[in-house]
């Protein structure tokens, strides 16, 4: 993308603060963006942002829209998951737009990057950027714009050491554990894998990653870079958890993506490279 050009504003999720909404919206336009926000993502069905098919009418449309060259979610919660069976799959595959998002977005972006083959930006949703950190602000102006520097995890922790390349693929792991036996359960074949959550004790962790091992769903995976983990009780547990589980493969935690006040942006559907001796995430191309 570049400045000038319209970000679309879609609500696959959770009703959102009208206020935080238009903090957001200030945000995008103090970047340089243009922003078209449809009516219809202020409706409301219980916690949800309208019906199932009335969120994905709203994607459907703004991937018809020939102005719209990004999309960016409202916020995550939970229902994106829900829409996916009500979009043309067909129209998103023939109009490709920056689709960004992450928390319960991540359902949409994996099965874009899966059933529509374009990359994704995982970075902050429209709500997040109302108060975001700088840092955060700086990366997804960065990402969305094709600046795509290696990533420095200065504070990470080696569990496994080696190097992995592959697609980067990934987001929120509970999101991710429920799509398992859906149309739109992830491929994580030959992928560098990134993981994050909030809110989530490590025990529950363990049983989601032991779940998505045991439905195969970590079979030819080449590498793992973990977010944050925030909120979770029993934080020390963790990097046991993840090395009995991802046993003998390239291991690295403390990217500072996700949840965090820290929410740096990922291309996601492209190569990147993951030396955890380097402690560095690099993508490998723009496609």
């Amino acid at each position: 993308m570049k400045k000038g050009d319209t970000i679309g504003v879609i609500a696959p999720s959770a009703r959102f603060d009208e206020n935080r909404l238009n903090q957001g919206i200030d945000c995008l336009k103090t970047l340089g963006f243009q922003v078209h926000v449809p009516e219809a993502i202020f409706r409301e069905k219980r916690y949800l942002a309208g019906d199932d098919a009335s969120r994905a009418a709203v994607v459907n449309a703004l991937f018809a829209d020939p102005k719209i060259k990004g999309i960016i979610a409202a916020r995550g919660g939970f229902g994106a998951m829900r829409m996916l069976k009500h979009l043309d799959w067909e129209l998103i595959r023939e109009n490709p737009k920056l689709v960004i998002g992450f928390s319960d977005a991540t359902a949409f972006l994996m099965a874009v990057v899966q059933q529509a083959q374009f990359a994704v930006v995982h970075g902050p949703n429209l709500v997040s950027l109302a108060n975001a950190d700088p840092l955060t602000i700086s990366s997804f102006y960065q990402t969305i714009t094709g600046s795509l520097a290696d990533i420095l995890i200065s504070q990470g922790q080696c569990l496994e050491p080696g190097q992995a390349a592959g697609k980067l693929l990934g987001g929120n792991l509970a999101t991710l554990t429920h799509l398992i036996g859906t149309p739109f359960q992830p491929n994580f074949m030959g992928a560098v894998l990134f993981l994050e959550d909030v809110g989530e004790p490590a025990y529950k962790i363990d049983r989601m990653l032991s779940q998505m091992k045991m439905a195969g769903l970590f079979r030819g995976v080449k590498g793992v870079i973990t977010g944050s983990f925030e909120n979770c009780d029993n934080p020390e547990y963790i990097p046991w958890i993840l090395s009995e589980i991802f046993d003998g493969m390239p291991l690295f935690m403390g990217l500072s993506a996700g949840h965090g006040d820290l929410n740096l942006s990922l291309a996601m559907g492209l190569d990147v490279m993951l030396d955890t001796a380097g402690a560095t995430l690099t993508w490998q191309a723009i496609q």
